[in-house]
């Protein structure tokens, strides 16, 4: 027998080991209709999963957030029974299905047959198709050679796979069926087909098998899922607001950066531009750190293989990494991370307590080998700057250095125009160092620093790392995506992997506390998560431009180099536009690179010594005199305003 303790009902109950949901709802007498599946502890089950241990048992109804990756997982299998009725379900063999962020995926193999995204409303036909036919969908577990055997006969040779490579023997294998459809899975299922929500399949792309470039190449079809048309509705338009603001295509049409395939993917050059957006950010992080008792320092782009094997990156991490380099009979590895160079710093000499805490901060640039599938402008790439601290302090300066630290990163995030916030605690996993006297200081720091903002908050019960416990903190953006951002790290491992040690008050050797921290995560990321907050009307501050002149005619093209030179005297990023053509083309040209101001100048400005001002966004213009408009800019600028 196991026990179960069912929150609905607020009750324990005992049932026989392999009781199912169906078996449990059926003895409640249909007193709860709505259930699409449950949660057992932390995992998602649906109503055919039989249930082998006790535990906590919540029902999911369609108004639980966690009952999306039935529904979802759900419509993955409906999509692979559609393309089997249409492409013929010799021709079709089926990878993997699972469930993403708002949707799921299936990778398949269609002989003869090379999808486009001209295909998907046919796709999406048969689907609805399958749906309104009812099919109830039903598990089994069947033994482990009759269910190769079956799926040989299918020539299902990934499903295959999965079972020889990835299911361990002894371990239940489960197939789902809705009519004459069977597939490999774990589920969880909607009861059946008509229960599904709303659905749109987005797009056709390519995923080797696996992820490895040495397998064969299976075609990607990608779907999002609601539960209702509405929800599908917002997330459709929330996407087609995004494409407008996709950083990869307003960075090109700003010239802000580039990845030139000749130099190699995922590694982006700044142009002109963008390298002024990256200067004002980096100079304001550096002053903003060396404020909060921060010391800048600048580490090597490479290291010693030593170095590596004592950090344990070698051990943990090289699949990562790029490839050994041999130099003068020596191992060199360019860095993943700037942890050991930092490391280094500390034990470069015998500290005492009464120097900590150190604080360390370095916008460092780090390489990290990223599968070419998984490149994505500046959110994903090969080569990026970390702004990246590490904190050496001592036990009782751990509370407040979390706390610090965690306000800095808040502070910062909203002085870019973030103001909505996920933040989550992350505790200690089952296998982990470091000891328990530790880890419950750690895990409090983090939870009080928290708390003291006032935030609600997550917490990630065991999902740490096993060196230590960490905050993460997203960010939402203006069309309401959420962006990972901020950790605040502990970190066991290093600091007795190098023999990391301060003198005390009582001359012996101490350990110290270590903490990783990033606010920006990465700056590359950053500026394309900024850029596609702002849709690329950045505010004045972080404009690359700040100013377009614009002269009416050629006889006022003196007054307005005037004006040039005067804005640039008051380190006012400005641009004269001296061409000959029309000044609504001039308007025009500058709103499209989304600059902040432009000046128009014609007989009356020149008169006045004026300036006719017109805001990006905003329709007619200002007269404000030359030294005013000095003023109000300097000011916008100086106080970093997000608005104009």
């Amino acid at each position: 027998m196991i026990s179960l303790y069912i929150e609905d009902l607020n009750q324990n109950f005992s049932f026989p080991e392999g009781t199912t949901l169906k078996d449990i709802l059926q003895n409640l007498n249909g007193k709860f209709k709505d259930v699409v599946g449950a949660k057992l502890n932390d995992e998602i089950i649906d109503i055919h999963t039989p249930i082998k241990n006790s535990g906590k048992l919540k029902f999911l109804t369609k108004k639980d957030p966690e009952s999306l990756e039935i529904l979802r997982h759900s419509l993955a299998h409906i999509m692979a029974q559609a393309l089997k009725e249409i492409y013929g379900d010799e021709n079709v063999h089926l990878g993997i299905g699972p469930t993403t962020e708002n949707g799921f995926y299936y990778d398949v193999e269609i002989e003869g047959v090379r999808l486009t995204d001209e295909d998907l409303p046919k796709i999406e036909e048969k689907m609805k198709e399958i749906i309104k036919r009812g099919y109830e969908i039903v598990r089994e577990e069947i033994p482990r050679q009759e269910a190769i055997k079956f799926f040989e006969n299918k020539k299902e040779i990934y499903k295959i796979d999965i079972i020889k490579h990835s299911i361990p023997e002894g371990e239940p294998i489960s197939v789902y069926k809705q009519g004459d459809f069977v597939d490999l899975c774990r589920g969880p299922h909607l009861p059946s087909t008509d229960k599904a929500g709303a659905f749109k399949l987005i797009s056709v792309s390519g995923a080797y098998w696996r992820g490895k470039e040495t397998n064969p190449m299976l075609q990607r079809i990608y779907g999002v899922a609601f539960w209702t048309d509405k929800e599908l509705k917002d997330y459709l338009n929330m996407l087609e607001e995004a494409k407008k603001r996709d950083h990869r295509k307003i960075g090109k049409e700003l010239e802000l950066f580039m990845i030139d395939e000749e130099v190699g993917g995922g590694l982006a050059i700044w142009l002109p531009k963008g390298a002024i957006i990256r200067k004002e950010i980096e100079d304001t992080w550096k002053e903003e750190h060396l404020k909060r008792g921060y010391q800048l320092v600048y580490t090597p782009h490479v290291g010693k293989e030593h170095l590596w094997q004592t950090s344990g990156h070698l051990s943990f991490y090289q699949e990562n990494m790029y490839p050994r380099m041999q130099i003068e009979e020596e191992g060199y590895y360019v860095k993943p991370m700037n942890c050991p160079f930092h490391v280094e710093i500390y034990k470069s000499r015998q500290r005492s307590y009464k120097e900590l805490p150190i604080r360390l901060a370095e916008l460092g640039t780090v390489y990290r080998y990223e599968r070419s599938g998984t490149l994505h402008g500046l959110m994903r790439v090969r080569g990026f700057t970390q702004d990246d601290a590490h904190i050496i302090c001592r036990e009782d300066q751990v509370e407040e250095e979390i706390k610090n630290v965690l306000n800095l990163a808040l502070d910062t995030l909203k002085s870019y125009g973030f103001d909505e916030f996920e933040i989550y605690l992350s505790t200690r996993p089952e296998k982990s160092v470091g000891d328990d006297r530790m880890w419950e200081i750690a895990t409090q720091s983090l939870k009080k620093a928290i708390e003291s903002t006032g935030l609600d908050y997550k917490v990630d019960e065991g999902g740490g790392a096993f060196y230590g416990p960490k905050i993460d903190v997203k960010i939402k953006d203006a069309i309401g995506r959420m962006w990972q951002c901020s950790t605040i790290q502990f970190d066991f491992n290093l600091p007795e992997r190098f023999d990391m040690y301060y003198i005390g008050e009582d001359n012996q050797k101490h350990r110290p506390y270590m903490i990783h921290r990033a606010i920006f995560g990465s700056i590359e990321r950053f500026i394309g998560v900024l850029i596609e907050h702002y849709a690329g009307f950045l505010p004045v501050w972080l404009s690359p431009v700040q100013v377009k002149i614009i002269p009416i005619a050629d006889k006022h093209l003196e007054f307005a180099n005037k004006v040039k030179d005067f804005l640039s005297e008051n380190k006012v990023r400005v641009e004269l536009d001296d061409r000959s053509e029309r000044m609504n083309k001039k308007i025009r040209d500058a709103e499209l690179q989304k600059i902040p101001f432009m000046l128009v100048i014609g007989d009356k400005e020149v008169e006045t010594n004026s300036v006719a001002v017109r805001k990006k966004g905003k329709q007619g213009t200002e007269i404000m005199s030359v030294d005013s408009f000095v003023d109000y800019i300097k000011n916008l600028i100086k106080e970093k305003k997000k608005e104009i």
